[in-house]
């Protein structure tokens, strides 16, 4: 069964449209969070948040501003740099009060025939307390460049990266009886829906890839989970991070790319 895009893809719009540009700003005048992102960029480069109408209308100004600047030098038409504004999930689900997401691996092994696989990956946490007023970006970026920006970072790098068996065994813990998941909910029904969320996002891309024998891809896919465990792709990741910066990394990494080669 193939899902709407509301079902697990946060709102979203492309700044570089203009026609999207210009629903984003219609909509976003209420007191609500955004996330602003550049859509060819990693490692949380060039990402930030739109707290307030006030932080909206800057950057729709600042938009129109470098528009009109290439009209008046009349240089060859440069399309804006591709970005997306994306509805914020303030409501995440926590691990120990802290926000997590899940990176998991999407190996698309052929395209002639096409050959797929699924790599379960790992749980980023922040190093601090979950906090959706703060202005930190170490608050709500999980990934470990943005980790390595707070200043307790070096003592609980350990600890910003979990096992999915760990991930596992705290749900089973905390939330099981709590919230009615089945045992297991982690490989089980999580599991299943990355799976189906990946394949589904695949088919809509399937048009684009060139299919000759021996062209390959590893693909990071980076899920979040709220409150209510509902299952949000974030993103997928063309040049995922391949660090071993960890322990849980150093087990991890590894050999996603042996199973990969």
């Amino acid at each position: 069964r193939l899902l709407k895009m509301e079902e697990f893809f946060p709102e979203s719009f492309r700044l570089d449209l203009v026609d999207e540009r210009n629903a984003f700003f219609e909509l976003c005048k209420e007191e609500q969070i955004w996330i602003c992102k550049p859509s060819c960029s990693n490692q949380g480069r060039g990402i930030f948040l739109l707290k307030n109408p006030a932080a909206v209308n800057t950057l729709q100004a600042k938009l129109h501003s470098t528009e009109e600047y290439l009209l008046n030098k009349r240089v060859p038409y440069t399309a804006p740099q591709a970005r997306i504004a994306q509805r914020y999930i303030h409501q995440p689900l926590l691990l120990e009060g802290k926000k997590f997401d899940v990176r998991s691996y999407l190996l698309i092994a052929c395209t002639a025939p096409y050959v797929l696989f699924f790599a379960q990956g790992y749980i980023r946490l922040t190093c601090v307390n979950y906090d959706a007023t703060s202005d930190d970006l170490t608050v709500h970026l999980t990934n470990q460049y943005m980790q390595k920006k707070n200043s307790l970072y070096s003592q609980l790098k350990d600890e910003t990266v979990w096992r999915m068996e760990r991930f596992n065994s705290y749900i089973n813990e905390k939330f099981t009886k709590t919230n009615g998941l089945p045992k297991d909910w982690v490989f089980t029904v999580f599991t299943k829906r990355m799976q189906q969320i990946m394949l589904q996002c695949f088919l809509a891309a399937k048009h684009k890839l060139d299919r000759k024998l021996g062209y390959f891809d590893l693909i990071g896919c980076d899920f979040l989970i709220d409150e209510n465990f509902k299952v949000w792709l974030l993103e997928m990741n063309a040049n995922p991070a391949l660090h071993t910066n960890c322990k849980v990394l150093r087990d991890i990494i590894p050999a996603v790319v042996y199973e990969s080669l």
